[in-house]
């Protein structure tokens, strides 16, 4: 229920209520004209206007189909790709410099994202605006919930300054809509004390995590955001904060916090917490509340599924553009005994859910079985070597398949997923890593105690006590792979390369190694325009 009333919630903005008024009723509100004034009536409308921003959060940071902060994100980074497939996805080109980190500041996509973002710290300073003027005793809250409500939309906005500071890093802070004209850059240290200050503000104010507050922001969900920037202060600040970090991360782990099934611990399976079911996965803290049957569904189709004909292969009703792969390289760091590794990617021969026969190509191997490679290049060619960027075919590289949508004859829980932003595994790997940088780099055992019952439900029980790391084995650079392998597909690795060093001097299948700045991106050069005030980034 409190699936499709989150839905219910979000869906009803003003311009949805248009559709509920009467056209023969003479004494009807005029919905065109809906403002702050004739809204916010009851602890419903007010928490249709609470919702409004985290819909629209969605759009750039989950995988759902636009160019925002996921899209960046994960494709400048070391593990997904969305190459040229023959006369597919070139697109002006845009993924290619991407992947390479040659971007411009004139890049219509990343112009893109940063308008979403922008937009949507523009709903939360909106949403607040309203809210100092509203009496909420008329519409039926205690002052009490009403301070929870304020400070759950004041910590969404500490979330999205979070977020755009991680993309580029020096931007002005705005708290009031249009307040100033044209606001200054700030430098990313002072960028990082307001969104510190928000949370540390707020963060004790928000209710607890509950069944009730799936698709909401709630405590554990606010320690989360503590534990992530106290991770990557020293980035984002100049200044470490591990101790922070391990003291928000263990309020998580405690479950001071709440959890979402009675405690806070691991989901037991590694399809858990992707299930359509995962509204119920123990280990969830913060997600997209998301469902098929209310009418919002998290749709990654679009940029992971194959075209049309693979949808007969998990029998599901959706097919998307054959855009992002897996690179070589990421899909190579994963034994062939990790269960991770079959179990979400799609990967070698594709088979018809039903009748078992094989699935058939539509493109470079047309009439012929499709079966996903670990190589992006013109095989049906005759190529070898690592290929490119520009030589992929709609068979190259392995697929994503980490959240399962169930089949199509399904009742009541097809295609029900919800989209997990923070989940606990997240917090383990946070303060394992907070441990072994406060100790010069060198795993403790509570670290590699962290790590080992997170990493032990990939692998079968006969073979745990070879894979099981050691203070030897838990390096750094394995714990930033470990965390790779843990996280692919998350949104995360851009961040944890940039923390570890290696998103500008790393290199990956086809990328060399890019200049510091790199690790920003640009302004959009149409925004520098537009505001005289704002500073690009160096080396744009």
């Amino acid at each position: 229920m409190k699936k499709y009333f989150n839905k219910l919630s979000a869906a009803l903005t003003p311009v949805a209520l248009l559709a509920t008024v009467s056209c023969t009723d003479l004494d009807e509100t005029i919905y065109s004209e809906l403002s702050k004034d004739n809204f916010y009536n009851s602890k419903v409308e007010i928490m249709q206007g609470v919702l409004r921003p985290f819909t629209h959060m969605q759009a750039w940071l989950a995988p759902t189909g636009q160019s925002g902060y996921y899209y960046h994100s994960e494709s400048a980074a070391d593990q997904i790709a969305w190459p040229q497939k023959g006369r597919h996805g070139y697109d002006g080109g845009d993924h290619v410099r991407l992947h390479r980190h040659e971007w411009t500041p004139q890049e219509n996509r990343l112009r893109g994202s940063w308008s979403l973002m922008w937009e949507g710290l523009g709903y939360v300073n909106a949403l607040l605006a309203d809210f100092e003027e509203l009496d909420f005793e008329a519409a039926g809250l205690t002052q009490a919930e009403m301070e929870s409500i304020i400070a759950e939309v004041k910590v969404m906005r500490a979330f999205h300054y979070m977020k755009i500071m991680d993309m580029w890093g020096n931007v002005p802070i705005v708290t009031t809509v249009g307040q100033p004209t044209n606001p200054e850059t700030r430098p990313s240290a002072e960028v990082f004390q307001f969104v510190e200050q928000e949370l540390l503000d707020n963060v004790e104010k928000l209710q607890p995590l509950s069944q009730a507050l799936v698709g909401r922001v709630s405590k554990a969900a606010g320690y989360a955001m503590l534990s992530e920037l106290y991770l990557n202060a020293e980035v984002w600040s100049g200044t470490p904060r591990y101790d922070d970090c391990i003291t928000y991360s263990d309020k998580v782990i405690n479950g001071e916090g709440g959890s979402l099934m009675g405690e806070m611990r691991l989901d037991p399976s590694i399809l858990g917490p992707f299930s359509n079911q995962n509204q119920f996965s123990p280990e969830n803290i913060f997600q997209f509340a998301f469902s098929r049957d209310g009418g919002f569904t998290f749709n990654w189709a679009g940029f992971f599924f194959g075209y049309g004909n693979m949808s007969r292969a998990l029998n599901v009703t959706y097919s998307g553009w054959n855009a992002f792969v897996v690179t070589p390289n990421a899909f190579s760091s994963f034994e062939e005994n990790d269960n991770r590794k079959s179990e979400w990617f799609l990967f070698g021969p594709q088979y018809d859910y039903e009748t078992g026969e094989p699935i058939l190509g539509t493109e470079e191997w047309a009439d012929q079985p499709l079966v996903y490679v670990n190589n992006i290049r013109r095989n049906s060619e005759g190529a070898t070597g690592e290929g490119s960027m520009t030589e992929g075919e709609e068979n190259s590289g392995a697929r994503f398949h980490k959240y399962r949508s169930g089949t199509s004859d399904e009742e009541g829980t097809y295609w029900e997923n919800d989209y997990v932003i923070y989940r606990l595994t997240e917090i383990y790997f946070n303060k394992a890593e907070a441990l072994m940088r406060k100790n010069g780099g060198t795993a403790t055992a509570e670290a590699v105690a962290l790590i080992n019952e997170s990493r032990q439900r990939a692998f079968d029980d006969e073979e745990w006590a070879s894979e099981a790391y050691t203070t030897g084995t838990l390096t750094m650079d394995e714990l930033l792979a470990e965390r790779g392998r843990e996280f692919i597909f998350e949104g995360k690795r851009r961040t944890d390369l940039i923390r570890f060093g290696e998103f500008t001097s790393g290199t990956w299948w086809d990328k060399d190694t890019s200049e510091p700045t790199r690790a920003l991106f640009p302004i959009p050069h149409i925004h520098l325009s537009l505001n005289p005030n704002l500073v690009q980034n160096p080396g744009y």
